[in-house]
This record gives C-alpha cells, sequence and structure tokens, in this order.
C-alpha cells in the first residue's frame, strides 16, 4: 500500500496508481488491453468534467510541443481515413480501424496531455511502477519453478477477445513461452511478446532508479533486471546496459568539467574509433545470429513494406496493415517497425507526423535534462522509444507503455518538470 507521500488523492490518481498496481491481475484475465486502451480516454474526459465544474480554462495550460504531438495525431487519423477512401476498403474497415487508431497512436498525444495538465505527484508513478516490476519478480520466480517442472506455459485465450484487438497473443494468458530456436524457455510477462516485455523492462528501470525508497528502489531494479534477461530480447540486452550510464551522466553536459573531459576523449575516440567500431559490429552480429530466423523474417518484412509502400502508396499509405507471404510466416507487412510500418499503413504523411514531434521533443528534452530530473528520466525514456521504434510497432504497445508517455508529458510542462521531490 502507498505511504502518505504516494497515497492517490484525486480519482485521476486512482485511475493511474490502480491502473498500474492491478498490471497483473488484469493480465490474469486477458484484461490488460482493454484497461490499457480505455484508461487514457477515462483520465481525459474525468478531468475535462472537472474543468468544467470548476470553471477553468485547460486549454490555455498545455504546452507548445504536446500541441504538436497532437496535431500528429490528428493528422495520422486524417492519413487513415484518406487511404481508406484511396484503396475502397469500405465503412467497415474504416471504422475498425479509426477505432484502432483511438487505442494506438491516438494514445500517445493523449497521455502526453494528461501528464501536461493533470495535477498527478511524480513519486506515485515511480512507486507505482518499482511495484510492478517487484511484481514481475514474483511472477517471473514463480513461474521459473513451474517452467522446471515441465507445465504447461500457456494458460488460455481471454473471452474478452470478443471486443477487438490486434490479435490473440494481446488476450492471452501464459506463465512462459517457448524459444524453439534456443530450446528454452522464454517470458513475455504481461506483454503481448517477449520483445515487448523487454521494451518495458527498460522504460521499468528508469522509474525505479528514480526511487527513492531503498527497498522498492532495490527490487524494483531488481524485478526489471530479471524481466529483461528472461525476455531474451537482443535489443533489450543492450539497451538496458546502455540506460545505467545514460541516467547517470546525461545531467553532466553543461559543467565545464564534463566538457573539458568530453574534449580530451573525443580525439582518443577518434583515434581508436576503427577498432571500437569493428568490436562493437561484431558484437552486434553476434546478437544477431543468437536467433537467426527472427531476424531473417524481420529483414523480409521491412524489405516487402518498403517496396510496396514506394510501389503502391508512397504519400498517404495503404490504411490497414496486410498478411504477408509463406515467406515472412503469415506475419502482417507493417509490423515489427515502427517506420516501415508507419509508411506501409500511412504513407509519408503518417511517418512525419510521428518523426517531427518526437525529433523536437527530443530536443527539448536534451536541453532541460541539464536542470531537470524529470526531463533527464523523460529524455533516457524518449531514447529508448526511438531505439525500439527499430524493432517494435510503438502502435500496438501503447496500452502497456503508458506509464512513460504519462511521464514525458510531465517533462514537457515546464512548471512540473522543475519538481526536485520525485
Amino acid at each position: 500500500m502507498p505511504t502518505q507521500t504516494h497515497n492517490p488523492s484525486s480519482f485521476e490518481e486512482k485511475l493511474i496508481w490502480y491502473g498500474l498496481i492491478l498490471t497483473y491481475p488484469l493480465f490474469a484475465i486477458g484484461g490488460l488491453y482493454v484497461t490499457g486502451s480505455l484508461l487514457g480516454w477515462l483520465i481525459f474526459f474525468t478531468a475535462m468534467l472537472r474543468w468544467y465544474v470548476n470553471g477553468k480554462e485547460p486549454l490555455t495550460v498545455i504546452p507548445t510541443l504536446v500541441w504538436l504531438w497532437i496535431a500528429g495525431g490528428i493528422i495520422m487519423l486524417i492519413a487513415l481515413l484518406i487511404a481508406h477512401s484511396n484503396w475502397e476498403l469500405g465503412l467497415i474497415k474504416t471504422i475498425k480501424s479509426s477505432i484502432g487508431w483511438a487505442k494506438g497512436w491516438a494514445l500517445m498525444p493523449l497521455f502526453l496531455l494528461l501528464g501536461a495538465v493533470v495535477n498527478v505527484k511524480p513519486a506515485l508513478i515511480i512507486r507505482a511502477v518499482c511495484v510492478v516490476s517487484f511484481h514481475s519478480l514474483i511472477f517471473a520466480v514463480l513461474t521459473f519453478f513451474f517452467y522446471v517442472m515441465g507445465l504447461e506455459g500457456d494458460l488460455f485465450i481471454s473471452p474478452l477477445q470478443v471486443v477487438g484487438g490486434p490479435g490473440p497473443d494481446f488476450f492471452a494468458v501464459s506463465l512462459y513461452g517457448f524459444n524453439p530456436e534456443l530450446n528454452i524457455g522464454r517470458w513475455r510477462f504481461f506483454a503481448p511478446w517477449a520483445p515487448a516485455a523487454g521494451f518495458m523492462s527498460c522504460l521499468f528501470l528508469i522509474f525505479c532508479l528514480q526511487e527513492k525508497d531503498k527497498f522498492w528502489r532495490n527490487w524494483g531494479v531488481t524485478g526489471s533486471l530479471v524481466m529483461c534477461l528472461l525476455a531474451q530480447s537482443r535489443a533489450g540486452w543492450v539497451i538496458f546496459v546502455m540506460l545505467i550510464p545514460l541516467m547517470l551522466f546525461s545531467g553532466k553536459f553543461k559543467k565545464p568539467l564534463w566538457l573539458v573531459g568530453f574534449g580530451v576523449l573525443m580525439p582518443i575516440i577518434l583515434i581508436i574509433g576503427e577498432p571500437i567500431f569493428d568490436w562493437v559490429n561484431s558484437y552486434y552480429l553476434d546478437i544477431k545470429a543468437s536467433r537467426p530466423n527472427s531476424t531473417r523474417v524481420r529483414s523480409i518484412l521491412e524489405e516487402l513494406a518498403l517496396q510496396r509502400w514506394e510501389s503502391e502508396a508512397p504519400i498517404w499509405g495503404h490504411g490497414i496493415v496486410e498478411q504477408g507471404p509463406k515467406i515472412v510466416e503469415g506475419m502482417p507487412i507493417g509490423s515489427h517497425h515502427s517506420w516501415y510500418g508507419l509508411l506501409f499503413v500511412k504513407g509519408l504523411v503518417g511517418l512525419f507526423a510521428l518523426a517531427i514531434p518526437l525529433f523536437f521533443t527530443s530536443i527539448y528534452l536534451f536541453w532541460q535534462s541539464q536542470e531537470s530530473q524529470i526531463a533527464r528520466s523523460a529524455l533516457c525514456m524518449i531514447i529508448v522509444f526511438i531505439c525500439y521504434s527499430f524493432f517494435e510497432n510503438l502502435e500496438i504497445l501503447a496500452y502497456i507503455y503508458w506509464p512513460a508517455i504519462l511521464w514525458i508529458g510531465i517533462a514537457l510542462n515546464p512548471l512540473k518538470s522543475g519538481d526536485k521531490n520525485v
């Protein structure tokens, strides 16, 4: 239970708190996708009702960058509608895709808006994430014993699947999965697949490292580490290791001694740059070789998406993902990669609708990170998003990574990002 400092005081904070700490109970009934997709809209309408009753004008406090994200989200919807019209996909598919937009890309500007304008304590979000990370550790220990005993990992598909979603993986309840290439177990925790769990472990690490309470910080970081290891995400392993020095040193670049040290280090890096590059490249190839089939499928999916986007729908895209051929094991074209997916589904318009606000947000957070701990951690989250955008489709995972978007929204409001009592 939260202490007085972390006690949710408003209905919006209660939604955020319980929406997080009930992650595993909701996962156990296959309800996480439904809850995560609706939570942001419920908080939004609650906040709007509060503003209406109190007679406040919320639009005046929305930061410019949040407006840029809102514009990007609306442009994505426009691109989707135009693509559906161009390809004559019909009213039913257009409605379904619009609902998908509301549960996907729209959640990014929505939670950014909520983080920027809703009164929520940053410490409450951090503590809630630490609780979920601790639950992940307990889940890992228990299910590892089940795995050693040889029990079945897959349990059932939730009947909540009838509400609709990207696929059965989002409603599947399982203890662990199986990696056929390595012939060992592989854990996805509460995510739809294991690499997404690796993605979440990196975001959780950033949150947990900011926790003031030693107990929750240590167990939260441990849970995040176990998530990353058992998810067996190649990208997750590299990014997780990168985050630790990044969190420690990202706020140092304005200090004279660090600038001098950086100036001395740069010539050294240039001199030994080639052997370092050769070592990094060799390590990267070794990681890719650890799962050759996965690498092959991803590579072909990317080539198919790029070729068909360029030749068939360069401006507005195809409107929907399409089932891939047998050579990619039926995986949808436009999945597994945010940028190729945007090009295939929403064309150049959709790609720039994400790239432009993401670029300016990164620049802003880098500058603010020199003075604000919240902005510093938000910058690390943005880096994780950028890295994982080349391995995952960010749109369909918004229902689980929403706490990070909420946190970035807090960082985009100068009146909130200067809060030192995180």
